[in-house]
This record gives C-alpha cells, sequence and structure tokens, in this order.
C-alpha cells in the first residue's frame, strides 16, 4: 500500500494557494482542469517529502455550504522552526489559533477553515511572545 494525498474542497483557488504555498512553503506539483466536470484538482507538497500530496479541489460554479470543516481533521506539517513559521504566518495575516507555547505545536486554519497542524523537527525552548498567548477561535 502507498499514501497517496488528502483531499479538501477550496473556494477560493487564489486565496488557498497564497496561504498553502506562500505562507506554508507547500510547492504545486500538477494541475488537472476537467472541462466536462467542472472542476480543477491542484496537488501541494511539501519540499521534504514530495510524495506526500495535497489535493485542493476547486468546483467550478458550487455554492455548496462545506460547514467550518471541522469534521476533516487537520493536516500536519513538521517545521524547521515553528516561531518563524508562526511568525510569517501571523504576517501575512493569518491567526494562529493554537500558539506555540511550548515550542512544538501550533495550529492555525486556512481561508476554508481547514485546521492546519504545524509541529516542530524536534523541540525549541518556550519564547515569547508565543509562550503568553492565548488561544484565538477553535482550530
Amino acid at each position: 500500500m502507498k499514501y497517496l494525498h488528502s483531499m479538501i474542497r477550496v473556494r477560493d483557488v487564489d486565496a488557498n494557494l497564497r496561504f498553502f504555498c506562500e505562507g506554508l512553503g507547500l510547492k504545486e506539483t500538477r494541475r488537472i482542469e476537467s472541462e466536462a466536470g467542472k472542476f480543477t484538482l491542484i496537488y501541494l507538497a511539501a519540499p521534504d517529502s514530495p510524495e506526500a500530496e495535497v489535493e485542493l479541489t476547486y468546483n467550478w460554479g458550487s455554492e455548496e455550504d462545506y460547514g467550518s470543516a471541522r469534521n476533516f481533521g487537520h493536516l500536519a506539517f513538521q517545521v524547521h522552526n515553528i516561531y518563524a513559521t508562526c511568525a510569517h504566518l501571523q504576517s501575512m495575516g493569518y491567526t494562529i489559533n493554537r500558539p506555540p507555547r511550548d515550542g512544538h505545536m501550533a495550529f492555525v486554519r486556512s481561508p476554508d477553515l481547514i485546521s492546519i497542524e504545524l509541529l516542530q523537527d524536534g523541540h525549541l525552548p518556550p519564547q515569547e511572545p508565543w509562550a503568553s498567548m492565548s488561544n484565538t477561535g477553535v482550530w
């Protein structure tokens, strides 16, 4: 058996590419557009693990309510420096819902409210301003 990908439905391709590519550093590996099916599939992967992809599915013209996406669970990414990653995402206007108070784990949500878990490669000592930050919203 081989793991291929996880799929999430998105409402705004550009907003999600900004989050996943510019914010998290994933790279687009391929794209499939279907005129007949009225959908676009965009596959993204982390540079360090290109075999595990995230598939963004955009259904053209769909008004379907995907809800808060809490039923999906979350995607998890290991990062080299959780503080730098969270600061970068925050500078782009994203809310760090569960700050990395412990130097190990944080949660942020994508533009379509998909929970993203960030896990530090190893462990960093607690650091301000993160150590004192409260949770914001849900993740």
